[in-house]
């Protein structure tokens, strides 16, 4: 991964975000401190979401907290709340 100073990074973007877009990775820092990372953009995976939906739902079947349910948790949260 390729370091470059802020400074740098402000007078060079263009020629950073071509790069990036090639799927190279670049840090930005600030007197020799890394202060962000210049990475490709990664489209949302939906079968990963969809997995990962699943899993919390199988996880969630059955689960109580000292008898409490999910439906139950909700409505004590609310109590006491003054509406907007």
């Amino acid at each position: 991964m390729k370091t470059i100073g802020a400074s740098e990074a402000k007078t060079h973007f263009a020629r950073l975000l071509e790069r990036v877009a090639k799927g190279e990775r670049i840090v930005i820092t600030r007197h020799g401190t890394p202060v962000a990372r210049l990475v490709p953009f990664a489209k949302p995976d939906g079968e990963r979401a969809r997995r990962a939906i699943s899993r919390l739902k199988a996880f969630r079947k059955g689960r109580r907290l000292d008898g409490l349910s999910r439906k139950d948790l909700r409505d004590e949260g609310r109590q006491g709340r003054t509406p907007p």
